[in-house]
């Protein structure tokens, strides 16, 4: 959570390798390995026990869906957020290359 706060709260970029290393991603790779890796995972999980696989997948859905009431809120705040003053001044801070001068 301290991670995602201090990228969150303060617009951090975070590249592919960042990202796996904190857990956003589950795997980064180059782009000219891209295809032959999704084959490989697919394929092992292919070959492996297909109800383990299954019932594995089930029970970690099932704590996304147990978070869904933070995911709505947190997406109806986000909403209100991009219809506000500060988009207006976010955008022209990007395009007249400076920074943001928001209300305090």
């Amino acid at each position: 959570m301290a991670k995602a706060k201090y990228h969150l709260l303060l617009c951090e970029p975070v590249n592919g390798e960042e990202a796996e290393r904190i857990g956003l991603v589950s795997l980064c790779v180059p782009a000219d390995e891209l295809e032959e890796k999704a084959i490989e995972v697919a394929r092992r999980l292919a070959a492996g026990s297909q109800p383990a696989i299954q019932h594995t997948k089930l029970a970690l859905n099932n704590w996304l869906r147990a978070a869904g009431p933070a995911f709505d809120a947190s997406l109806a705040l986000e909403f209100l957020d991009m219809t506000g003053p500060d988009v207006a001044e976010g955008v022209a801070a990007v395009r007249e290359r400076r920074a943001p001068k928001f209300p305090s």
